[in-house]
This record gives C-alpha cells, sequence and structure tokens, in this order.
C-alpha cells in the first residue's frame, strides 16, 4: 500500500531538499555525509516518508545545519492525514 503524504511530511521534506539544494549537494551526496539510504531520503523529500527525531538530527548534522530549521512553520493541522475521512451525521 503506498504511503500518503502528510502536508507535514511534505512540508519537512521540501525544507531539506531546499537547503541540500542550497549547500549543493545531490541526495546520494547527503545519503552519504547522513548515513541514510539514498532511496530514504528520495522519501523524506518528496514528503511520501516523515522522519524519526534521530534522522532529523543525522540529517541537520550532515547538512550543518538546526533541526529545527526543517520544523520552522510546521502547525498541528498539517500532521492531518491526506486521505482522513470525513464522518457523517447519523
Amino acid at each position: 500500500m503506498p504511503r500518503i503524504p502528510s502536508a507535514a511530511a511534505a512540508h519537512v521534506g521540501a525544507r531539506i531538499a531546499a537547503e541540500r539544494k542550497r549547500r549543493g549537494l545531490t541526495q546520494d551526496q547527503l545519503a552519504v555525509l547522513s548515513d541514510i539510504d539514498s532511496s530514504n531520503i528520495r522519501s523524506y523529500e518528496s514528503g511520501r516518508a516523515m522522519l524519526s527525531v534521530q534522522t532529523l538530527v543525522r540529517v541537520a548534522e550532515a547538512l550543518k545545519t538546526e533541526p529545527g530549521d526543517f520544523l520552522e512553520g510546521l502547525t498541528t493541522e498539517m500532521f492531518a492525514s491526506a486521505a482522513k475521512p470525513t464522518r457523517r451525521a447519523s
């Protein structure tokens, strides 16, 4: 079953991708620097998966930035699933 991205995962992933590109790194280079599989880097950057706190710290260290930089602008509403069913009144 494919993962359904949340707005939170997409937000964090976009911020990671922007910082990686700003530093002139490829996804494969970031994978090596952070010791994270490149397929996972692609999943994080595309918003298909959300990083654990430990992984977020590893990515931040590899990019020489603070983990909080990737979380800036997140809201609780962003964590709602994109496929969350709506409830009907009975």
